[in-house]
């Protein structure tokens, strides 16, 4: 059984594919699935999928901004040679019965040649706002997949609120684990800093500047991103005062691993506002601080932020309002006033959908059995 995965382009779409491909084995455990990905280049990406057992081809996939830039001209030229390589690999190379777009422009060559083709197309939508290319491929997808309630565009009827697939491995993190893992005190309430898969930079700014002033009061795990990472350490080691270095425990990268400890640990959660930490932090049932990356395409971060928090799950805070007497005013009160936390803590739970990994495999499942 051959299903091919496609989508990419800001990272957000590996993780969510390989929780859908676990569920999709736990459910058949002996059956010989063949899977693929196909879509722009994504070495990181690659090797996550790989580990999975997925086969990664590689296309050329143009960016459609919107909004005027010269690299539009470029991008554009991309998109019929994505378009050309993507008809080889779906007619002569790979062959699959279905494909799952998780949306985003390296779908889009791929999603129009299976329109062609008439190969059956599922789609995931992430974020509150559709993209372009999931809003294309919708007039035809077989099912529609949509993460938050407010999502709108999709025809009613073929349309299935499933939440972002999360990997429910991370769900069973530990304390215990996370103190020796991290090297924690846990004399001081925990903050998780995650920067996301683009917008990194800012918030490892922002942690520097406050530095000495939040560990006199909290305990850090900051995930600060490979390309950052020594630059954030050699700074921090030069900037924290005496007797605060073991408060302090700054990461390249969080690993599946690390990852589930480190949400077993914190109190309170600060991160971008991505589909797919949004709904991590939602099933592990933590309060957050959300800060949405200010260029995200059509504003997408601040749309799934507000709509997270309307469930009281988290605090907003747009990058511009961003100061450390701000927000360290915000978290100090959240941490006193106790019933607020909990209610947040109560918020996540709700809005949580720990099952949209299964929900979706179950579907893509039935769709063989009934075809």
């Amino acid at each position: 059984m051959k299903i091919l995965f496609t989508g990419g382009g800001t990272g957000g779409h590996v993780f969510p594919i390989i929780a859908v491909i676990r569920e999709m084995r736990k459910m058949y455990p002996g059956k010989d699935f063949q899977f693929f990905f196909l879509g722009p280049k994504d070495e990181f990406g690659s090797i996550l999928l790989s580990q999975e057992g997925v086969e990664t081809k590689n296309i050329l996939a143009g960016k459609i901004r919107r909004y005027f830039s010269f690299e539009n001209f470029l991008d554009i030229l991309k998109i019929p040679i994505g378009i050309f390589q993507s008809f080889i690999y779906l007619l002569f190379r790979i062959r699959p019965k279905l494909i799952f777009s998780k949306g985003g422009y390296g779908a889009l060559p791929v999603v129009l040649c299976a329109k062609i083709l008439r190969i059956p197309v599922f789609i995931h939508e992430s974020d509150v706002v559709p993209g372009l290319a999931n809003k294309i491929a919708g007039k035809w997808a077989k099912k529609i997949f949509i993460s938050f309630p407010r999502t709108e565009y999709f025809p009613l009827g073929k349309t299935i609120l499933a939440g972002n697939p999360i990997r429910t491995e991370i769900l069973d993190g530990s304390k215990e684990e996370a103190k020796k893992l991290f090297e924690l005190t846990f004399g001081k309430p925990v903050i998780l800093f995650l920067g996301g898969s683009q917008g990194a930079q800012a918030i490892n700014d922002f942690v520097l500047r406050i530095l000495n002033m939040i560990l006199k009061d909290f305990e850090i795990i900051h995930q600060c991103g490979r390309e950052n990472f020594n630059e954030v350490k050699n700074e921090a080691r030069v900037v924290i005062e005496e007797g605060l270095t073991r408060y302090y425990h700054p990461y390249p990268f969080l690993n599946e691993d690390e990852l589930k400890h480190a949400y077993a640990a914190a109190d309170l959660i600060v991160s971008r506002a991505g589909s797919g930490s949004i709904f991590e932090i939602a099933a592990v049932g933590k309060p957050s601080v959300l800060v949405p990356l200010p260029s995200a395409a059509a504003d997408h971060q601040s749309k799934n932020a507000y709509a997270y928090a309307e469930d009281g799950a988290c605090v907003v805070i747009e990058q511009e309002n961003l100061t450390p007497n701000f927000f360290l005013e915000k978290i100090r009160y959240l941490f006193l006033n106790t019933e607020d936390f909990e209610n947040m803590k109560s918020g996540a739970k709700k809005f949580a959908k720990p099952l949209a990994a299964k929900t979706i495999a179950r579907h893509i499942l039935e769709y063989f059995v009934l075809s």
